[in-house]
């Protein structure tokens, strides 16, 4: 009689291959990126249009001339377009699955989390690209920094931890919908109030009550007063503060349900 050998045990993989494993598919991420430039079109031209259409819209209407307006704009445009540039991932992540790709990984020996980690490393890259073509319009507008070198990088490294932060929960949306369609669909829903919600684009003092008390403390907000501090001069003890709160918080609760519903579905 024929004796069937036993099924291999699960292949444990160390913590340095699981960051090694993710590294290598981030790469694949930057990959794709070079293959289809087209991908980055929400960082490239997303910046540009909001940033133009805002200061010669409707700032001279709201601060009497349009510098000013560019000054404070700036700093909360930035978080404003790399907050929509951290939602892609989820999508991208949708797509990967709905399309057989994370099929394609279960039978290759790597982590299982490391698909999921090379995608937000990945997205590193859309938030420079994103920054890199704010800056330079901006720059060409008029605007200018009016603090040093060191207060401006420490800012770049800030809003881009800003939005590792929160893409956790454009993650958790990816793994629970069907299809790419409906993650930008419930990504936008969210993304919207939350963002216009705040001092990014006016002062929160003219705001009805409800509305101001959620704005002042909103993690958008938070954010834009650091940007504005360190860029632009100004306090930020504050605001960061509350900005780590934030993103400490966003961590703390969509990591894990991230977590738990790509396990799920993949």
């Amino acid at each position: 009689m024929t004796t069937l050998a036993a099924p291999a045990p699960p292949r444990r993989v160390s913590l340095s291959s699981s960051g090694r494993h993710g590294l290598s598919l981030a790469w694949r991420g930057i990959l794709k990126i070079r293959k289809n430039p087209e991908q980055l079109a929400d960082v490239t031209l997303a910046p540009i249009i909001f940033l133009v259409m805002f200061v010669y819209l409707f700032g001279g209407a709201i601060m009497g001339d349009t510098g000013s307006y560019l000054q404070m704009i700036v700093p909360g445009i930035m978080v404003f377009n790399i907050l929509q540039a951290s939602m892609t991932v989820g999508v991208q992540l949708n797509t990967d699955v709905t399309k057989g790709v994370f099929d394609r990984f279960r039978a290759m020996p790597i982590a299982r989390s490391a698909p999921l980690i090379g995608a937000v490393l990945a997205d590193i890259v859309r938030y420079l690209v994103c920054l890199v073509v704010l800056m330079v319009v901006a720059t060409i507008m008029g605007y200018r920094i009016q603090t040093g070198p060191a207060e401006f990088a420490l800012a770049i490294v800030l809003v881009i931890a800003f939005a590792l932060s929160f893409c956790w929960a454009s993650v958790f949306v990816g793994m629970l919908v069907k299809s790419p369609g409906a993650v930008q669909g419930l990504m936008f829903v969210v993304l919207m109030p939350l963002t216009f919600g705040s001092n990014v684009f006016v002062g929160t003092s003219t705001m009805p009550g409800w509305l101001k008390a959620w704005a002042d403390i909103s993690p958008v907000t938070q954010m834009s007063d650091v940007l504005r501090g360190l860029m632009n001069g100004g306090p930020i003890a504050g605001p960061l503060t509350g900005a780590l709160i934030w993103m400490a918080a966003a961590v703390a609760v969509f990591f894990p349900l991230a977590t738990w519903a790509y396990r799920k579905r993949v």
